[in-house]
């Protein structure tokens, strides 16, 4: 598990890849003091294990055909940057919210405006079907960053980011056009999945449903 709390920007050093296996290079400082073989570690909110320590500053790690076609680890090069989060440690704060490293699915950067001393970044994430999970105030994360949701609107949502936020992560680098992870909350998740387990209505069916008398009745609060 993790809080969505960067710990720091690391960088692809080497890609080896075999149609869409990779084997990823990175370097980082801060998270190798304890980085073991085996451990988790969040790469742009993708939970990936530490296949190898190559030295002080180097480590790879594997990353699967599923993995590759359902985040934008795809689009990585020699070079890139990413944000790195080792597993939280039970005795470490909890600043950030839960965070799985399960991705959700990817967005598009449709626009980035300064707001004062903040900066508001405007995602449309590519399947709708998200969007049940995403309501104004809300936590989302966005290549492992947990940030609070804005305002939401039909086809997409903003976020707004703070100097030190900016300065900290990839998002600094990232401009419109370019794509993030997405990660939805996990207890909105959850409370979907047991609301409609065994029902045999599709996610866009259950999307467009509301709260209505029927619903409540259906499942036992009316």
């Amino acid at each position: 598990m993790f809080t969505g709390l960067v710990e720091e920007i690391g960088e692809i050093r080497r890609i080896s890849r075999k149609g869409e296996a990779m084997v990823l290079s990175i370097s980082a400082s801060f998270i190798m003091d304890d980085l073991k073989l085996g451990d988790s570690v969040a790469v742009n909110g993708v939970c990936l294990t530490a296949t190898s320590i190559i030295d002080k500053k180097q480590f790879t790690v594997d990353v699967m055909p599923e993995t590759f076609r359902s985040t934008n680890l795809n689009e990585l090069q020699g070079g890139s940057k990413v944000n790195l989060e080792r597993a939280m440690a039970a005795s470490a704060r909890f600043g950030g919210h839960i965070v799985q490293g399960h991705v959700d699915g990817t967005g598009v950067i449709r626009s980035v405006q300064r707001d004062q001393n903040a900066v508001v970044y405007e995602i449309a994430p590519s399947n709708t079907n998200l969007f049940k999970y995403i309501i104004p105030k809300g936590s989302v994360t966005l290549d492992g960053i947990s940030l609070t949701i804005v305002k939401v609107y039909e086809t997409s949502f903003t976020v707004s980011i703070i100097p030190h936020t900016l300065a900290e992560t990839v998002l600094s680098f990232k401009l419109a056009g370019d794509t993030v992870n997405i990660e939805n909350d996990i207890l909105g998740k959850y409370v979907d999945h047991l609301l409609h387990y065994g029902s045999s209505e599709t996610d866009d069916k259950r999307s467009n449903r509301g709260i209505s008398h029927e619903y409540l009745s259906e499942h036992g609060f009316a």
